[in-house]
């Protein structure tokens, strides 16, 4: 499974088999935690592959021992794209108020997910070991998931940030409405076999088993015609958006800013600090000490 190219800061774009391009997340000290760099370097990834005519499936991987943990939060790593990285019309993001984050979470979370959704040629996640909160997101835009049987699955922003469950807030359309409330509501880990249960994922499978099942569900999908399955993806992202997952999608975004904006007129911080475990509120309040204390520019 030899590397196609290592330009990449924060991932590994490989074609495993042909037709097959498989993008790695690679940042396993940070468990593929998703900064500015990650998402601009997966939204190219995703162009390449989808430009790519010898290219008919992809496949959304992480290295190491968990999938990834959500949005980078350390305070490494530039906090908004540079205007030429920018690929949606919404870019005022050092205006005032909440008018900054506001299109910083829009053009980052929001709508880039909806691009990789909508994807032309159907991508397959392989999952293993831990997703929480905005990792759901990138799981939530694969066609078809495949995951170790050691996968779980978490959205913590309303049990422990005050954000009413992530940017991308396709929860009701993953599991059910009752499903969905409890599992936000409770902040609790979903098991993989709880999730293939409930209809989120397609596959479990042993861990050692998970790259070569991938793999596999790929060549096969491969092997068909690409405009085919390319109809196939699209009638059945139409179907469920007609069900009113994208007025939904729209609706729970912005209830996602308004926990953001009721947290920051709170603490002062765009997240409820007093429900963050323990370890996330130092290094938030470490960060924020930090902040304090540079000199003003």
């Amino acid at each position: 499974m030899a590397a196609q190219s290592r330009e990449y800061e924060q991932l590994i774009y490989e074609t495993p088999a042909p037709k097959v391009a498989r993008i790695v997340m690679n940042r396993p000290g940070r468990r593929n935690a998703q900064g500015i760099t990650m998402t601009y370097e997966l939204d190219d990834a995703f162009k390449r592959a989808c430009h790519d005519e010898a290219i008919n499936v992809i496949i959304l991987a992480g290295s190491g021992d968990h999938w990834n943990s959500g949005h980078d939060v350390s305070g490494d790593g530039p906090d908004n794209p540079s205007p030429d990285q920018v690929v949606g019309l919404c870019g005022c993001f050092t205006g005032k108020g909440w008018d900054g984050p506001y299109c910083r979470e829009r053009e980052i979370y929001l709508e880039i997910t909806e691009r990789w959704r909508n994807a032309p040629k159907p991508v397959i996640a392989e999952i293993q070991g831990s997703v929480i909160s905005g990792g759901m997101m990138l799981t939530w835009l694969c066609d078809l998931i495949v995951c170790s049987d050691d996968a779980r699955f978490r959205d913590a922003t309303a049990a422990e940030m005050g954000i009413p469950g992530a940017e991308f807030w396709q929860h009701p359309y993953e599991m059910s409405v009752r499903q969905a409330k409890e599992w936000l509501m409770t902040g609790g880990w979903m098991s993989a076999q709880e999730a293939k249960a409930r209809g989120m994922v397609n596959h479990v499978v042993p861990r050692e088993e998970l790259a070569a099942r991938a793999l596999a569900l790929a060549e096969n999908i491969a092997a068909k015609n690409p405009f085919t399955m390319k109809l196939v993806k699209q009638a059945m992202n139409f179907a469920q958006d007609q069900m009113g997952r994208k007025a939904s999608m729209d609706f729970g975004f912005h209830l996602h800013q308004m926990g953001h904006m009721q947290a920051m007129l709170t603490n002062g911080f765009p997240v409820d600090i007093e429900s963050l475990p323990p370890v996330i509120r130092a290094n938030i309040e470490r960060l924020l000490a930090a902040r304090k204390a540079a000199p003003a520019e």
